[in-house]
């Protein structure tokens, strides 16, 4: 069963938050992850508007998503994104 991993982004530096989103979209294909959905916030109706679009993925696995998050490849680009973007990331484990 499948895993999804969504993530709210809000970008600090727009240069640094590209070169880290191609990146991670090269690294997470080598895991069988695909986005199955990007949207910028339309309107904010309970909350904070603290962030500017979210992005959904999906894997084959929470395995594979986790793997994906601890993998050396994924490592090397946490700079690009912390200095990029301020991400709140969480996984769903649709097999549960």
């Amino acid at each position: 069963m499948s895993a999804l991993l969504v993530a709210r982004v809000s970008v600090k530096d727009q240069e640094k938050f590209s070169q880290y989103a191609e990146r991670a979209k090269k690294i997470s294909a080598c895991f069988g992850a695909e986005t199955i959905y990007r949207a910028d916030a339309d309107q904010f109706l309970i909350g904070p508007d603290n962030h500017d679009f979210i992005v959904i993925m999906r894997f084959p696995t929470i395995a594979k998503l986790n793997a994906w998050h601890e993998s050396c490849a994924y490592q090397q680009i946490k700079r690009l994104r912390d200095d990029g973007a301020d991400i709140q990331m969480a996984s769903y484990d649709l097999s549960a």
